[in-house]
């Protein structure tokens, strides 16, 4: 028994050694295999090391056998793919373009990446795939994803099997073609830019129609970047850089194109947020974008352009509805809601008891509110370009006085203009541009808040607006007189005197007494104008009255008159000085507004009074009790009384003989025609 342990542990010893001569031999470089196969030799029980050597080399043999099985199915396909290579090349070409289709569908998530110092942000998320309609506010075009968002957002790699790529590029390079491969793939390549690039014929007509324009792009620029940084030189920089400054300058020239058709301001303002987007997904993987931005400032004036043609409609629409009557506000409420929308302050106006009026119609402070809109509007177009404060607050103010000086302007003006246009809408047109003037300085306060570009900044532009007011207030004014000129002239087409009457009504002409009723009705509404220009409006009526009524007296058509015309036309003009004298627009010193009447006055009293000696007497001295008559008119209107005095009609109440008072006249005219020759020479 002790025999038998003493062979077990011999035998065990045996085979440990047998073990470790097969790993030697297995591990050694067969040079030096010669010492390992003597201690075989050497030793003893070298038949049972010979059957365990043989036992190894069978265990290695199935898994050479097995291993060769297992690569044999892809050698076979290997050499089939080689025997294939045109035809798989096209495949591959099939294949890229199903990949660059999935990558436009799928460019929410394609790791596009917008880094920051501070995060990243999703460029092309979900929100742009969505069809709901959404407010100005939120037009999911700016949405970007939390900061604080954490999940994985899928790369290229996760949405595009590049698998085909590095398969031909692997199989070119075990035959030693690689470089024909990258020739192939870089042309084709190219022809798929091109088509990517060419833009959709009606493209400008939706949102939709630039953004997957510009998800193509994106796509084919993310491949083709992930290409380069996964194959070692299927693509190199270069040859990217190349075809990006080919893409930059097709994507310019078809946004030039394609954006100049646009009118809608909104569509604008979407286009440049997709523009930004578009370039800052590009500028991420290394692409310059400069040029985009500059595109930008082009795109931008093509902006400022559709929103003064939008806001001319605004504006228009504003004119066109307003009542052009003082805002009736009946409780506080109500008054603090208009002081709310403009900024006015009256501290008469606020003690007054309910109800009342402020002094402007509703077009004040929609007008206002509409300048503040267009502000805003301006001001969301420069958002995310990378520009100044002071850039930005000189857009502003070059937009809005292109806003206040032509398109509220022309509006104004054209309202001013309408040939049905009221005194009233006049006047209150002058009262609320007054206001809409004052108004200016918290314009500029507003924009400044809004920049934080202080007004006093060397080179900041201001604001036109009180130009734009008060040219239009002048227009108005003009307007007024012009105006009432012609109502005066309505009037005096129903006078029709009877310049051979004998008789004397002693009362003022019917059209003369409603004349005078609409002037004092007309003045009384002028309470709130700035008081020149009421005092214009009336001087400028009264003189082209008096002026109106001596062409009547003096016109070529009336060839006689007689004594009782010349009164009974005397008391009209005493009721127009009637008028002037009772001061129907404050602020005129003394006897100002009867001036407009002298020259009437003073031609009447001659003829009335026929006081010739006086006249000729003092002619030409300064204080003159006839200064304001013409001997030029006097004779013209001497020369109507001498035909008529043949007919006995004019001289009758002197009780003269004929022949004198014939006498008389011609004296006089021949003493007038004396002072007109010696006057004109």
């Amino acid at each position: 028994m002790e025999r038998s342990k003493m062979a077990e542990a011999e035998s065990l010893e045996t085979a440990a050694e047998h073990e470790r001569i097969l790993r030697e031999i297995e591990s050694t470089d067969t040079a030096c295999i010669g010492p390992t196969l003597r201690s075989v030799y050497d030793g003893e029980e070298h038949g049972r090391f010979m059957e365990k050597l043989e036992t190894r080399i069978r265990n290695h043999d199935r898994e050479i056998e097995k291993m060769c099985n297992f690569h044999y199915q892809g050698f076979v396909d290997s050499i089939t793919e080689l025997l294939k290579v045109r035809g798989e090349a096209q495949k591959l070409k099939a294949q890229q373009q199903r990949n660059l289709d999935n990558i436009v569908l799928q460019q929410p998530r394609i790791g596009s990446k917008r880094k920051s110092k501070k995060d990243a942000y999703t460029i092309f998320d979900a929100e742009m795939e969505s069809t709901s309609p959404k407010s100005e506010q939120d037009s999911g075009i700016l949405d970007v994803e939390d900061e604080e968002d954490d999940e994985e957002v899928p790369g290229a790699q996760d949405l595009v099997d590049f698998s085909p790529v590095y398969r031909c590029l692997h199989i070119y390079s075990v035959l030693g073609a690689r470089e024909t491969f990258e020739n192939y793939y870089r042309k084709q390549r190219r022809k798929q830019a091109r088509l990517v690039l060419q833009p959709p014929s009606n493209m400008h007509e939706t949102l939709d129609g630039y953004r997957k324009y510009f998800n193509q792009i994106v796509g084919f620029f993310v491949v083709e970047d992930h290409i380069l940084h996964t194959t070692q030189g299927l693509v190199n920089r270069a040859y990217i850089d190349e075809l990006w400054e080919m893409a930059l300058s097709k994507t310019i020239a078809a946004l030039r194109t394609h954006s100049s058709y646009c009118s809608d301001p909104n569509l604008v303002l979407d286009l440049k947020n997709l523009i930004v987007l578009f370039a800052d997904t590009l500028q991420v993987y290394g692409f310059p974008v400069n040029q985009l931005f500059d595109m930008l400032l082009e795109i931008r004036d093509q902006y400022s352009e559709t929103l003064l043609k939008k806001w001319a409609g605004i504006f228009r629409n504003i004119l066109d509805s307003d009542n052009y009557s003082p805002i009736p506000v009946t409780s506080e409420e109500m008054y603090k809601k208009v002081v709310g929308q403009f900024p006015f302050q009256d501290t008469e106006l606020e003690k007054q008891p309910f109800p009342k009026k402020f002094p402007f119609s509703e077009f004040v402070p929609k007008v206002y509110n509409q300048i503040k809109e267009f502000i805003y509007a301006c001001l969301k177009f420069s958002e995310d370009l990378h520009l100044s404060s002071t850039e930005v607050d000189d857009m502003i103010r070059k937009s809005t006085n292109l806003l206040l000086t032509r398109t509220l302007s022309n509006c104004l003006q054209n309202v001013i203009k309408r040939k049905n246009i009221g005194l009233t809408e006049l006047v209150q047109i002058i009262i609320n541009t007054t206001h809409l003037e004052k108004s200016c300085k918290y314009l500029e306060e507003f924009i400044t808040n809004i920049t934080n570009v202080l007004p006093e900044t060397v080179h900041t532009t201001k604001l036109y607006g009180t130009t734009t007011f008060k040219d239009a207030r002048h227009a108005a004014e003009e307007e007024i007189y012009t105006n009432l000129n012609q109502k005066i002239d309505q009037f005096l087409q129903l006078a029709d005197y009877d310049w051979m009457t004998g008789d004397l009504h002693n009362k003022a002409s019917d059209y003369l007494v409603d004349l005078i009723a609409f002037l004092r009705s007309t003045f009384a509404v002028f309470t709130h104008l700035p008081g020149k220009v009421a005092q214009t409006a009336c001087m400028s009526a009264c003189k082209h009255l008096a002026t109106s009524l001596m062409q009547l007296l003096l016109e070529a058509e009336v060839r006689q008159l007689t004594l009782g015309a010349l009164q009974q036309f005397n008391l009209d003009v005493s009721e127009c000085e009637q008028f002037a004298r009772s001061g129907p627009v404050p602020g005129f010193q003394e006897d100002t507004l009867q001036l407009a009447f002298i020259d009437l006055r003073q031609l009447l009293d001659l003829f009335i009074q026929w006081d010739w000696s006086t006249y000729l007497a003092d002619y030409g001295q300064p204080n003159c009790k006839y200064l304001r008559v013409n001997p030029v008119t006097a004779l013209t209107l001497l020369e109507k009384m001498k035909d008529t005095s043949r007919k006995n009609n004019v001289f009758a109440q002197f009780r003269k003989n004929e022949r004198d008072k014939q006498k008389l006249i011609d004296t006089v005219a021949r003493q007038l025609r004396g002072l007109i020759s010696s006057h004109h020479s």
